[in-house]
């Protein structure tokens, strides 16, 4: 029997319902029923009114551009889907419904900005309240409220909350692209009078950045936006604009911060309103999110509340998060509630933020400080702080003079509504815990944007996520997610086409070339994320257009590098040779990098760890980091190369990949020696020469030899840092090295993941040792980037990879490499294609594998014996003989 296609979508976020612009493009998954669709043919209403349906070719189910006539502003759309084969048409899909937002073109709302009498200056600012009341008619059959802002806000209608997002408009680099929201507020609104107020704070727009706390730099006034569109039964319309009318004050919120924390006061009054001011800000086009919202995803009650001393509580999550409290207990009038939030309890059971403290370039301490407070009324108000957002496990409570009910204390976890598209479980409970951790710390850097910590900095360091990107895209549909961070990325790249270090920057480098921050930009491994997300985003979704957007960007960042490459030398070669040997022009050395960053620290004589940043700071920031610059420039141009060739520029597409092959032998002379052998002989080295393809098939056997060679001498313990460790297991099992692969991966002593296990961690460590033997804190408890391991459990342990060359999952393997201390595991994967799913279990000697292959997919399968078979659309059961352990 044939099914119907599913699983309709646009390309576009939206809060209670899929908000796009006037051509957003149409996916769907094919009819489980057909192995090859012969063709689709697609039917829309606007409006309750039905347009002419339209054919689709064979193969287009993905990103099909919108194949009607532009949409208008506000309109209402239905649409659905159904497939053709030589015996007939499959049954119609079920509807699927979105919107068009106000367009750009069509907003007439002014912007108005509080009038704020006085500056505290950042971090210690008040929200403020926008509010206008109106007139409505009986009869209203929809109203929209469109809204946006410089800085965050809500929106309310007679007291009730717009929609369900938190943290609008989101994180952007405010200068180039400032998204909208809509909400449907036709519950709220009724026959008379009506009040509509805009609550607005710092937000990212004003607020504190980074480690350092400094004020972001994209405005000095905040600003709002809105319309409410009513529709009434009648066919008659009413608009509610932001304008000149509009009043503003003070809100019982006395202190909003991103970053610090939020202070709320119930038992203020509202203050005497005073005009807003009208167009005094500057703000990019208004365009729709591809993301989808950042929302309240789960709430959760406290583990444990132990009472630590007189008016003192500490409550424990359970685990590390982003969000913040819900207190719904605030006890009389004037009390004063304080809760600091943290990841860690000191030996006194007391929180303790310390190992997150920093120091400003100038030598000025920054301590660490999350806290939110709130002041009761005594009418049972119920307090949270949505204009920030924290990263913790712990919450200290501190009150005078009143009791504290555990059961009122709630922890409301926010991130991003990323829908889950792979799952993984296996027989040993520690690789489903890694699983676990890992997969929560990518949801608590998930706010908006991929930061690397929902603590210290809260930044989007284009390293992290160029890192976990290839797990994320495992784990969660995150293409919405990644276009709108991209978009931050090109809006912020520098005019000579450097990748900022991270986006959105609030500290505007491209604007401020003679910053500390802007010679330290530029990085290898860090500004690639330009070249190497939107290829990923390519290869998982089959998306050819985030490649086209993207083109110019990468194009600069490549050039600059090659560029860089060509005119700078690093001291060591200059004081080798005064003028540079002819490979020189394709070594990436002579600019600041990064490098392997952040691998195992060594240990001095009392065990003490040794940073060699802060022992020597100028010693590193001078070290030839050209091995890992060179590498990754061959990476960035050969996958330029690729990427021109699916854009069909064949001129491009040969010339980046004849400078590819030169950068390759460039590093190949310059960093590799006839014995396989590195200069820099460090783990990170050979992993990342291993899994770049940098070494030749004549020397990957000894280069991997020696690889091991150095994990056995740090007594089978792995040595790389940010960059590499992504890849160690991987290399390590395509090099014949598999047992090391899994003996790495149940390491339970320093450094390892499972050490991490061990100490209590909820979230993957930024350091190896994030919690000592002495179980004192160092660094960020939630730095997702080393968690990228766990794509390791999903395409070896499972088995389950694209095969090479494909695209969208069309065509995928299943070679599941099991240990023998595991005797079952299994996973799905939400491909474009549909779902995938692969279970093995081991009984005795036999293996036991079945995979369920999605229509207009094949796969090939691949036993641990060797055997392979090739399986189009189905369920494939079969058993093969495990090979005898060695």
């Amino acid at each position: 029997m044939k099914n119907a296609p599913y699983d309709l979508r646009v390309d576009s976020g939206g809060d209670q319902f899929a908000v796009s612009g006037p051509t957003p493009r149409l996916s769907w998954k094919p009819p489980s029923g057909m192995a090859r669709p012969g063709g689709y043919e697609l039917r829309l209403t606007v409006d309750g009114e039905a347009r002419p349906a339209v054919r689709a070719a064979p193969g287009r189910h993905r990103f099909l551009p919108w194949p009607w006539a532009a949409l208008r502003s506000g309109r209402q759309v239905a649409w659905q889907v159904r497939a053709d084969d030589a015996t007939g048409p499959s049954p119609w899909s079920e509807w699927h419904t979105f919107e068009v937002g106000l367009l750009d073109q069509d907003w007439r709302a002014r912007w108005i900005s509080p009038a704020e009498p006085g500056d505290p200056g950042h971090g210690k600012r008040p929200a403020h309240t926008l509010t206008t009341r109106f007139e409505a008619r009986a009869g209203v059959r929809s109203a929209r409220l469109y809204a946006t802002a410089l800085g965050v806000y809500e929106a309310y209608v007679n007291g009730e909350r717009a929609g369900t997002a938190v943290l609008s408009p989101g994180s952007t680099s405010y200068d180039r692209t400032l998204y909208a929201q809509a909400s449907d507020v036709t519950a709220a609104v009724r026959a008379g009078g009506n009040l509509l107020e805009i609550l607005l704070s710092d937000g990212w727009y004003r607020g504190q950045v980074g480690a350092f706390r400094l004020p972001a730099g994209w405005g000095a006034t905040l600003g709002a936006r809105a319309e409410l569109h009513i529709a009434y039964g009648d066919g008659s319309r009413q608009v509610v604009r932001s304008d000149e009318t509009w009043t503003s004050t003070r809100s019982a919120i006395v202190r909003a911060d991103l970053m610090d924390g939020q202070t709320t006061d119930f038992r203020g009054g509202p203050g005497t309103g005073r005009p807003v001011l009208v167009d005094q800000v500057e703000a990019p086009a208004i365009d729709w999110s591809p993301a989808p919202a950042v929302r309240v995803v789960e709430s959760r009650p406290a583990l444990r509340v132990e009472r630590i001393g007189d008016g003192r509580w500490i409550a424990d999550f359970g685990r590390n998060a982003s969000g913040w409290i819900a207190l719904s207990d605030l006890g009389p009038a004037g009390t004063r509630t304080v809760v600091d939030h943290g990841e860690h309890l000191g030996p006194d059971g007391d929180l303790t933020t310390t190992h997150l403290d920093s120091v400003s370039p100038d030598g000025q301490p920054v301590p660490f400080v999350q806290r939110d407070e709130a002041v009761s009324a005594g009418r049972g108000e119920t307090f949270e702080p949505r204009h920030t957002v924290h990263g913790f496990r712990y919450a200290r409570l501190r009150r005078d003079g009143a009791p504290l009910d555990p059961a009122s204390i709630t922890m409301r976890v926010v991130h991003t509504d990323l829908r889950r598209t792979g799952t993984f479980a296996c027989g040993d409970d520690d690789l489903n815990r890694l699983h676990e951790i890992a997969d929560w710390s990518f949801r608590g850097n998930a706010v908006d944007v991929p930061t690397d910590c929902p603590t210290r900095e809260r930044l989007a360091w284009t390293g992290d996520y160029q890192v976990f990107a290839p797990t994320a895209t495992r784990l969660y549909d995150v293409l919405g997610f990644s276009r709108k961070w991209l978009r931050s990325v090109r809006d912020d790249q520098l005019p000579d086409g450097r990748i900022a270090n991270f986006s959105p920057d609030g500290r505007r480098v491209k604007h401020h070339l003679d910053d500390r921050l802007a010679m330290m930009t530029g990085s290898a491994g860090w500004g690639d994320a330009i070249v190497a997300v939107p290829w990923e985003l390519y290869e998982s979704y089959g998306d050819r257009d985030v490649l086209t957007e993207n083109w110019e960007a990468m194009v600069r960042w490549v050039e600059w590098a090659l560029e860089t490459a060509r005119t700078a030398r690093h001291a060591s070669r200059a004081e080798r040779s005064a003028e540079p040997l002819p490979h020189e022009r394709y070594l990436w050395d002579g600019s600041f990098h990064w490098g392997e960053w952040s691998e195992p620290k060594p240990k001095a004589a009392d065990g003490t760890p040794v940073d060699p940043i802060r022992t020597d700071p100028v010693a590193w920031f001078m070290a030839d980091k050209g091995e890992v610059g060179t590498a990754f420039l061959y990476r960035s141009t050969s996958t330029l190369a690729r990427v021109a060739r699916v854009l069909d520029r064949t001129e491009d597409a040969a010339r980046y990949a004849e400078t590819a092959e030169h950068v390759r032998d460039a590093w190949r002379t310059e960093f590799l020696a006839p014995d396989g052998r590195t200069t820099g002989d460090t783990q990170a080295g050979y992993v990342r020469a291993l899994s770049l393809g940098l070494v030749p098939a004549e020397l990957r056997t000894a280069a991997a030899a020696r690889l091991v060679e150095l994990i056995r001498a740090a007594g089978t313990h792995l040595g790389t840092g940010f960059l590499a460790t992504c890849d160690l297991l991987p290399v390590l099992a395509h090099t014949g090295h598999v047992d090391l692969a899994y003996e790495l991966l149940f390491r339970r002593t320093a450094p390892s993941w499972l050490y991490m296990l061990d100490r209590g961690a909820t979230t993957i460590w930024e350091d190896w040792e994030g919690v000592d033997g002495n179980g004192d804190a160092h660094d960020s408890l939630n730095h997702y980037s080393k968690g990228a391991v766990i794509r390791f459990l999903h395409t070896h342990t499972l088995g389950l990879r694209q095969s090479p060359g494909s695209v969208a999952w069309e065509s995928f393997e299943v070679a599941p490499i099991p240990h023998p201390s595991l005797t079952w595991a299994r996973g799905t994967h939400e491909s474009p294609q549909g779902t995938i799913a692969v279970e093995w279990r081991t009984t005795g000697d036999e293996l036991t594998l079945t995979v369920d292959v999605p229509s207009a997919t094949t796969a090939r399968v691949v036993f641990p014996d060797g055997t392979a078979e090739t399986v189009a659309t189905g369920t494939f059961r079969a058993t093969r003989p495990m090979p005898r352990a060695r």
